[in-house]
């Protein structure tokens, strides 16, 4: 460990990463990722081909750019939440793109912390897997108790919070609800 640590805020670490050019490598393969992602273009085609605009008479008289505007109003929302939802899932893979985020952000905390590395602690691991299978599991109650109680269709936003604690970065993915 290095002989001195300093404290390191969470924005002077994103700060550095911005500066560094970190941030726009990760965004380029995150973007790459998706556009290779087949499951995303498949359901993509999918929504395309069943679309109300498409379907609608007279559809065949518009111009393209009339047609793409009203493609684009009626699909936008549901293709960037499934975008969204897969970044997330590449974002929190503890395997790839998520484990070279997570090891990148710890590499610029140390460096400017004057930390010379840090080692996971043991019992990481396990743990984070055991507080994934209890969020699944409390989700899943809760998604049954809305189910029970609302009717209608609710959809979930997803954050990513990160915080600075016992000198290492942890991040915590938090889903809440929306009356939407």
């Amino acid at each position: 460990m290095g002989s001195s640590s300093k404290v390191v805020r969470p924005e002077e670490v994103l700060d550095s990463l911005k500066n560094d050019g970190t941030v726009d490598a990760l965004r380029k393969k995150i973007i790459a990722q998706l556009k290779a992602n087949e499951d995303m273009k498949k359901n993509t085609m999918m929504m395309v081909e069943q679309s109300k605009v498409l379907k609608t008479p007279g559809a065949e008289k518009k111009t393209k750019r009339e047609l793409f505007d009203a493609l684009r109003q009626e699909l936008e929302t549901p293709v960037l939440e499934k975008a969204s939802k897969a970044v997330w899932e590449l974002i929190l893979d503890n395997a790839g793109l998520g484990k070279e985020i997570n090891e990148t952000v710890e590499k610029v905390y140390c460096r400017l912390s004057g930390i010379d590395s840090m080692p996971p602690p043991a019992s990481t691991s396990s743990a984070r897997q055991e507080k994934r299978t209890n969020m699944a599991i409390e989700e899943g109650e809760e998604s049954k108790e809305m189910d029970a109680s609302e009717p209608s269709s609710s959809s979930r936003k997803r954050s990513f919070t990160g915080a600075m604690q016992n000198g290492g970065a942890i991040y915590q993915h938090e889903e809440h609800e929306d009356g939407n």
